[in-house]
């Protein structure tokens, strides 16, 4: 009992904080982490299974699996008209898997197969800590600014208000009252999945959706990072004297090592959590804390910073005819838009994670030594549960945000060749026959999973261009010198020990794969994706509706959006794999750099966190996460007819309101309503997306 004493006084501090700093929000906030809390529990029968080699079972990963897989449920049984889309429907189809789950944990438990984190407690309960305490430190920021106008606000709030009065998917298009919504809803349907399943309401949900992914977005890379420090150190232990990778002084070494093994995983983990979720880029260090430093000591006039600008650097500094984006989870978490790719960024995360776990899986088995021929042969291939999920995720990305639907559909091919390579030992034909099948059998899953959306969505894609114009090289240094530059070392350090080991000989591609550890591997396919994404917008990009003057710029948005996240967790692993393993001074001298620069970058939440929401020392300054408080001050006359809208008329009749131009108040009685009204013209986002509303 001594030994919980502590846990149990922590665990009474967070919430008694969260109940000081949220007041009466702090309901609707215990009620989402209670319901994720379950709803993972109730999953980790499957989850366990997935992530059968991860200490704690993918505890974390659980949760988005189960939210993932309830939700896409409810979503294909209510866009075919099986079931309507109501609260009753989420909790029915809640139910229905719960029992499963209970049937499958039955089952497991008469065949002695462990699928919860035995002996793991303390890891898991400190992986609950850490989510708690960012879900809070989000919400709590939130509550400064709650409300749901400006930027791309009321089309996020607008589409979440209009499914929640809708019984069918997708809803009536607010702007346009005679169709459907026609774009990617899926992350806003899953805030209303949730708020429907947790009884709330929107006004609060709106804000709680965006910290809830926040939350996700350093929990995730944390637990995944954690995972791959552990198995490098465990195969550090195994090989480490064998392959010479200590030194000289290997046995001291290794034991150095071992007395690091309760540090570095946790570490690694801390720093890829943070550079995802909160770390800007170097622009921030470069143009916020160098250039006002050389000012200051020259006596000039010191430049102020704004943290917008770190994400609209490229054609706007110098200002030149090629505008673009590139924004990170940071800068989207502090301006609050709940948009496709800030909603998406759990589920992507889960997908990483399954991936490295479906690698560790598959190389952790002996050797495959059937035939192609044979029909045991090609079971065992397509049947594997973990390719079969990921094909369903990437189906879903079809109607939650295309751009991760493309992006991750390669990522997944690159992850899915390499392990084959290694799983075959480098027997070409078979490689590409098993890839090859893998490939089609993923794209017959994520057509028919993504079918109910893309038989009612018209595609505004018109085709891909070449680039006219191109990054400043210092410009794409400062954003992404820090990453390549870290990744590429990280690279070399690993290929360098594989060669060295065998003495400068040659080693085909295939023995250089299988002599590297599956931490390793996975990284180099993170790290090289990552950069193949950075690169792509220099080259060509997609042709969309806002080509004149800023043709790459959706195209740089949403490929660099997720090469900053593979980013971060390969940062986080690579930093510390090359302080600790690397036999080289240099690897640990870079590393070290690396790490002082990104912490560096850290500094990005404080800036930013104050530029947007002001004093959040002053605990009396929290206004709640009501998302639409700002009616009581800016349309005071327009509460009461909008409150009475809200709660009296049901269905979706059209209401007409005067129109006028984007992110202005108007149109904000069908935003605030979710009832549809008439608009011709355009309607632009905050971000640079542009959307044909007739």
């Amino acid at each position: 009992m001594k030994k919980w004493a502590p846990r149990v006084l922590l665990a009474m501090v967070l919430v008694g904080a969260s109940a000081f700093l949220l007041k009466g929000d702090v309901w609707t906030f215990w009620t989402w982490w209670l319901l994720a809390f379950l709803m993972g529990m109730v999953a980790m029968p499957v989850t366990g299974r997935l992530f059968a080699g991860f200490e704690d079972k993918g505890w974390m990963f659980s949760k988005v699996l189960a939210v993932a897989v309830t939700g896409l449920l409810t979503w294909l049984l209510v866009s075919v008209k099986i079931l309507p889309f109501t609260a009753a429907a989420c909790i029915g189809v809640c139910v229905v898997c719960a029992a499963g789950c209970g049937v499958l944990f039955h089952f497991q438990l008469k065949k002695g197969i462990d699928c919860l984190p035995a002996g793991k407690g303390n890891l898991v309960f400190w992986e609950e800590v850490l989510f708690f305490v960012f879900f809070l430190m989000w919400t709590y920021f939130a509550g400064f600014r709650p409300q749901a106008y400006g930027t791309e606000k009321f089309m996020d709030y607008g589409f979440m208000e209009a499914m929640m009065r809708s019984t069918t998917l997708p809803a009536r298009d607010l702007w346009y009252s005679e169709g459907t919504i026609n774009y990617y809803y899926g992350g806003q349907y899953f805030a209303v999945f949730l708020t429907k399943l947790s009884g709330s309401k929107v006004e609060l949900t709106y804000n709680l959706m965006r910290t809830f992914v926040a939350a996700f977005a350093f929990s995730l890379p944390f637990s995944l990072v954690y995972q791959m420090s552990v198995d490098r150190l465990r195969d550090c232990g195994k090989k480490g004297l064998a392959e010479g990778t200590f030194g000289k002084s290997a046995v001291n070494q290794v034991e150095k090592v071992r007395g690091w093994r309760s540090f570095v995983p946790v570490a690694a983990g801390l720093t890829a959590g943070l550079a995802v979720s909160i770390a800007g880029n170097m622009h921030y260090v470069v143009y916020s804390k160098i250039i006002p430093w050389i000012q200051k000591l020259q006596g000039k006039e010191v430049d102020s910073y704004w943290f917008p600008d770190a994400t609209r650097y490229i054609g706007y500094n110098p200002d030149v005819p090629d505008k673009t984006i590139h924004e990170f989870p940071c800068y989207s978490f502090v301006l609050g838009d709940l948009h496709a790719h800030v909603v998406n960024v759990m589920f992507v995360l889960l997908l990483v994670g399954l991936l490295y776990a479906w690698m560790r899986n598959v190389r952790m088995r002996e050797a495959v030594i059937g035939r192609p021929g044979r029909k045991e042969f090609w079971k065992k291939q397509l049947l594997m549960p973990h390719i079969l999920l990921a094909a369903v995720m990437i189906g879903m990305f079809r109607f939650t945000n295309y751009w991760d639907f493309l992006i991750y559909f390669v990522v997944t091919g690159g992850v899915i060749l390499f392990a084959n390579v290694v799983q075959f030992e480098g027997k070409v034909k078979r490689i590409l026959a098993v890839t090859a099948a893998q490939a089609v059998e993923i794209v017959i899953i994520f057509y028919v999973v993504s079918l109910p959306f893309t038989l009612q969505f018209d595609s505004m894609f018109k085709g891909v261009g070449i680039a006219q114009y191109h990054s400043m090289i210092h410009q794409l240094s400062i954003l992404w010198g820090l990453p390549v530059v870290l990744t590429v070392m990280l690279i070399g350090c690993i290929v360098w020990e594989k060669v060295k080991v065998r003495g400068g000989q040659k080693m085909s591609l295939y023995r250089l794969m299988k002599a590297v550890s599956v931490p390793d591997l996975f990284v180099v396919v993170m790290g090289l994706c990552a950069i193949g994404l950075i690169a792509i917008p220099e080259f060509v990009y997609v042709r969309d509706i806002y080509e004149n003057g800023h043709a790459r710029a959706n195209t740089m948005f949403k490929l660099t959006y997720q090469a900053y996240m593979l980013f971060g967790m390969t940062m986080g692993y690579g930093i510390f794999r090359m302080i600790v393993t690397a036999r080289e001074k240099v690897f640990k001298v870079v590393s070290v750099i690396g790490l002082v620069l990104l912490c560096w970058t850290f500094g990005y939440l404080g800036i930013s966190v104050h530029s947007w929401f002001g004093d959040v020392w002053k605990v009396s300054d929290y206004k709640g996460l009501n998302a639409t408080s700002f009616l009581e001050n800016d349309f005071a006359e327009d509460v009461g007819g909008i409150q009475w809208l809200k709660e009296n008329v049901k269905g979706s009749p059209v209401v007409l309101e005067a129109n006028g131009d984007s992110y202005t108040g108007y149109e904000r009685v069908s935003a605030m309503t979710g009832l549809p009204t008439l608009l011709d013209g355009m309607f632009m986002s905050g971000s640079g997306e542009m959307i044909q509303r007739i």
